[in-house]
C-alpha cells in the first residue's frame, strides 16, 4: 500500500473530467472552496472541450489525465463528474510516474474504474468522495468536510445508524476498504482492473438501477469470486431503484443479503457514501476500523495510516 502525500496550504490540484462534460459555472463552488483551503487549482486543458456527452474526445480525455498524473507540481487529481467514459481512458494510461510520485485522485461514481484499477495494480490509496458538480454553492458541507480531512491527512470518522436487516459483526473489525459503484464494478470482471476483496471491506453503492439489474450484478460478483475472503459487505446509497410493470419480487437489500448469505460476513447498510446527500469521503485501500454499539456504527479513517 502507499499513501500519496498529506497536502499543504499551497498546494495544487488539477480539475480534470474523465466522462460527462462541464461547465466553469458548475465548477465555481469547487473552486472556491479549494481556494478557501488554501490551494492553487489548474485545470486540464481539455476540460471545457465538447464531444457528444463527453468533455472532450477520450484522446483529449486521455491525454488531460496523463498530464496531471505525470504534473509534479499537482499533489490532488479531482474528476470534476461522472457519468460514463472513464473505462474509455483506463488501457491508454501509463501510471509509471504516479507509481513514483503518488498523488490523491479524488472522485466516485464513474471514477469507480480509476479507484479499483489503481488500488488493485498499483496498491496506491485513493479517495472516493463527492466531486465538483454536487459542491455546495456556499460554504462547506459534511461532505467536503471528509474530503478536506482526508487530503490534508487529518483523523476523521464516519458515523451513521446502521440500517435493519444488517449482519452485524461481533467484534470491532479492521481492514483496508475497496469497491465503490456496483454498476461499475460489475464492468470491470475479468479484465485487469477487476478488484480483488480478500482480507478487505467491499463497499458497493448504485443508483437508479433496476432491481432485476441488482441481482444480475450480485450473482456476477459471485461467480467472478469477489467475496470470496471478503471481511464484509458496506453498503451506501442504494437509491431511485426501479422496478418493472411485472415486480421483481425482492428489493435491493434483500437481494444483496440473499446473494451474500452463505459467506456468513457482516453486511452493514447504511454507510454515508454514494449517490445521496450526504456522501461522505472513504479513503480507499486504507485500513478502516468499523466499530458497532447498538444501532450506530463508527468508520475510523487514520490521517496518516
Amino acid at each position: 500500500m502507499s499513501q500519496p502525500k498529506s497536502l499543504q496550504k499551497g498546494a495544487v490540484v488539477t480539475i480534470i473530467s474523465t466522462a460527462r462534460k462541464i461547465t466553469l459555472e458548475e465548477l465555481q463552488p469547487a473552486i472556491n472552496t479549494f481556494k478557501s483551503w488554501g490551494l492553487h487549482v489548474k485545470f486540464g486543458k481539455n476540460l471545457f472541450e465538447r464531444h457528444h456527452q463527453f468533455a472532450g474526445t477520450a484522446g483529449q480525455r486521455i491525454d488531460d489525465l496523463q498530464t496531471a498524473l505525470n504534473d509534479p507540481e499537482t499533489k490532488a487529481i479531482v474528476c470534476a463528474r461522472g457519468g460514463y467514459g472513464t473505462v474509455q481512458l483506463i488501457d491508454a494510461l501509463d501510471f509509471s510516474r504516479f507509481l513514483r510520485q503518488p498523488k490523491w485522485l479524488v472522485g466516485y461514481s464513474d471514477v469507480t474504474v480509476l479507484h479499483n484499477h489503481i488500488n488493485q495494480n498499483l496498491g496506491i490509496e485513493t479517495l472516493h468522495g463527492n466531486m465538483p458538480i454536487s459542491f455546495p454553492k456556499e460554504g462547506e458541507n459534511e461532505s467536503t468536510e471528509t474530503i478536506r480531512n482526508a487530503l490534508f491527512g487529518n483523523d476523521y470518522s464516519l458515523n451513521f445508524l446502521v440500517e435493519e436487516h444488517s449482519i452485524l459483526p461481533n467484534k470491532e473489525l479492521k481492514a483496508p476498504i475497496v469497491g465503490g459503484n456496483l454498476s461499475i464494478i460489475y464492468s470491470l470482471t475479468g479484465t485487469p482492473s477487476q478488484i480483488d476483496a480478500r482480507g478487505k471491506f467491499l463497499f458497493i453503492e448504485d443508483l437508479d438501477e433496476y432491481l432485476y439489474h441488482i441481482d444480475r450484478m450480485m450473482m456476477n460478483l459471485k461467480r467472478a469470486g469477489l467475496f470470496n475472503g471478503c471481511m464484509g459487505i458496506l453498503i451506501g446509497g442504494m437509491s431511485d431503484m426501479n422496478d418493472n410493470a411485472i415486480p421483481f419480487g425482492s428489493s435491493a437489500k434483500m437481494t444483496i443479503l440473499q446473494t451474500v448469505k452463505e459467506y456468513n460476513i457482516p453486511v452493514i447498510f447504511g454507510v454515508p457514501a454514494g449517490h445521496i446527500e450526504r456522501n461522505l469521503a472513504l479513503i480507499m485501500n486504507r485500513k478502516v476500523e468499523l466499530s458497532i454499539e447498538g444501532n450506530k456504527a463508527t468508520l475510523n479513517f487514520n490521517g496518516r495510516a
